[in-house]
């Protein structure tokens, strides 16, 4: 059989790349290919919109194997990742019964967070009670002063209860730059507290008692690229500073854990961690560890909190999916997906249940498990893989050329790029180069938020005690949708909402077009939009805008009956409303000159518009 298809393939001949551009140039009609198609990335490289064979040539990518060195195709040879659910410890006994309770749901690692002065072993004897940690993966995030006790009680405890302690697993979140990054507030004299905790985590050889937060970039809405430059560049900081401590490479790498963030960039996404891997293996190998096993990377995965939504919350729901398929693909360890409503609320049982069965479905219905590294050989990952690999590389040794990740956190100078980033970000969504469903693009009409904001401002882990004034600058976390949530709040505050009006007239086709696109254009606002069929004359739609108690008239035709509908619509008008003009037709110039200032068209600032139009109706 396969000889037959050999044969059957052979009396095709191959088509060249060149072939295949010059078919897609004809059919573009004289668009340049490159403008058309070419997708220019926020990665600093462009993608084209097909890859063959021939772009592998050459690329290092794709002769390693599942499980070897430099482990760009996963460190073990299964995927198996640990389904995680994290937990907000406030009180010791609640949240143990909800510990033993998502354990019984398909949860195999548990995350617990709590305040620095509730270390103590009572306190971890009732939380972990029921809990088996050789069966179960454990995590702890607690204040870094309070990191080593924790260790030291958490193997007495283990001890205590008959465990072996070699097959308990989990980590601490030892994060020593948490502070500069999220509070603006130098940490400069952590590497004493690590050295104490490396100590104590003798006792537990199966936990990783080092972070690297990456999550935490790209919440603040990094890209893909810069979240993983630094990050390796985070690592290689504990990697320095300890072994300049004396300290072997091999106790300290095979001490940090990276917890990465999850874009919606799907292909991008698998690509990332695929680099990851590869490139944390580069660099510890450059240490000369006796084991090559230290070069591993453990790859915690969270989905992004910086595109969920608080309008058409359950479109959160198909971003996280897709997040935790792509790091599912891409092998990392462990997976906590958020529930679709943390961004305006504490997530209840059900919000929690959903997030848990996301994973779940991927292991137990679409196999996801079953193979190891699927995206291997694909033409788009291979490349995109190598072209993150390079940009993440470069900013790696720019960070290190300037003294390194902790001199840099300690200036604000990473915050400030990646702050940057954030601005740029949000500038695409304003302008709706970068979509996030059911905000900026084909929102909910008539859905409205106020009454289900019901989230409580995260309390510091420390009591205030040691974050103080901020000293730099710290990370801005305002998700990607939040300018659009203020503006539509306050359309949903304000006495009266504003009424939008279609003057549809001419040209069925464009009329009802751009009816349609104005009407999600003014819904991002919470505008309440009347649509219509079409009028025969512009006065009879003005009359009829005027009837309906219009704030806003927007006229909708073609660019061609413009010139004739626009000036006579605009007079017969009056003053009586705003009026608008949907698109951006070769008269405008002309237009604007007879008094008419407002355009909506698909270059526009969506974001900016609406806050005028805002300030106009004194919203």
């Amino acid at each position: 059989m396969a000889e037959q298809k050999e044969k059957l393939f052979s009396e095709f001949e191959p088509i060249s790349t060149e072939a295949w551009i010059a078919k897609i140039t004809a059919d573009l009609k004289g668009v340049p290919f490159e403008k058309k198609l070419i997708w220019k990335t926020g990665e600093g490289f462009n993608a084209n919109p097909f890859y063959r064979l021939e772009d592998l040539e050459g690329l290092k990518t794709t002769t390693s194997l599942p499980g070897e060195f430099p482990y760009v195709r996963g460190t073990k040879k299964d995927n198996n990742w640990k389904v995680r659910q994290d937990i907000q410890v406030v009180d010791f006994k609640a949240a143990n019964e909800k510990a033993v309770d998502v354990l019984t749901k398909g949860v195999t690692s548990l995350g617990f967070a709590f305040k620095g002065d509730d270390v103590n072993a009572e306190n971890l004897a009732t939380l972990l009670k029921g809990i088996n940690p050789e069966v179960v993966e454990l995590n702890f995030s607690t204040c870094l002063c309070k990191s080593d006790k924790l260790v030291v009680i958490l193997a007495e405890l283990f001890k205590a209860n008959g465990y072996d302690l070699g097959k308990c697993t989990g980590s601490v979140n030892f994060d020593p730059f948490k502070k500069p990054l999220l509070k603006g507030k130098k940490n400069e004299t952590w590497v004493e507290k690590a050295i104490a905790l490396l100590d104590a985590g003798k006792a537990l050889p199966g936990y990783r008692v080092l972070a690297v937060n990456a999550c935490l970039l790209n919440n603040a809405g990094a890209y893909i690229a810069q979240e993983l430059g630094y990050a390796l560049a985070w690592g290689n900081e504990l990697l320095a500073k300890l072994t300049d401590a004396g300290r072997t490479v091999d106790e300290v790498a095979k001490s940090i854990k990276f917890n990465f963030g999850i874009s919606s960039n799907y292909f991008m996404e698998i690509a990332k961690f695929r680099a990851a891997r590869w490139l944390w293996a580069e660099i510890v190998s450059a240490y000369k560890p006796a084991c090559e096993c230290a070069c591993k990377m453990v790859a915690h995965a969270q989905t992004s909190g910086w595109n969920m939504t608080i309008f058409d919350a359950h479109v959160n729901l198909l971003r996280s999916q897709t997040e935790t398929m792509s790091a599912a693909i891409a092998g990392v360890d462990s997976i906590t997906v958020r529930p679709f409503d943390e961004a305006f609320e504490t997530p209840d049982d059900f919000s929690e249940r959903i997030a848990r069965n996301q994973q779940l479905l991927l292991k137990e219905e679409c196999h996801f498990d079953k193979v190891v590294d699927p995206a291997a050989g694909s033409y788009t990952v291979e490349v995109f893989t190598n072209s993150i690999a390079d940009v993440a590389w470069k900013l790696f040794l720019e960070v290190e050329e300037k003294g390194g990740f902790g001199l840099l956190a300690n200036t604000g100078e990473i915050q400030k790029e990646v702050n940057t980033s954030n601005e740029a970000r949000h500038k695409a969504i304003a302008t709706r180069r970068e979509t996030l469903l059911g905000t900026n693009q084909f929102p909910n009409f008539t859905e409205v938020a106020n009454d289900k904001i019901k989230k409580e401002s995260a309390a510091c882990c420390c009591h205030n005690k040691e974050c103080g004034p901020s000293e730099v600058t710290a990370l801005d976390f305002s998700r990607g949708a939040s300018d659009f949530e203020d503006l539509r709040l306050a359309t949903e505050k304000s006495e009266k909402t504003p009424k939008v009006f279609m003057l549809t007239i001419g040209n069925l086709a464009m009329r009802l077009a751009r009816s349609q696109f104005s009407c999600n254009f003014f819904a991002c606002a919470g505008y309440k939009t009347i649509d219509n069929l079409g009028f025969d004359t512009v006065e009879a739609g003005i009359e009829a805008a005027v009837e309906a108690g219009a704030d806003i008239v927007v006229l909708c035709s073609s660019d061609d009956e413009y010139a004739e509908y626009a000036p006579a619509a605009f007079k017969a008008l009056a003053g009586r409303a705003l009026f608008v003009v949907a698109g951006a037709p070769a008269c405008m110039e002309d237009l604007k000159s007879q008094g008419i200032e407002t355009f909506i068209h698909v270059k526009s600032n969506v974001l900016e518009t609406l806050q005028e139009f805002n300030a106009k109706l004194g919203i």
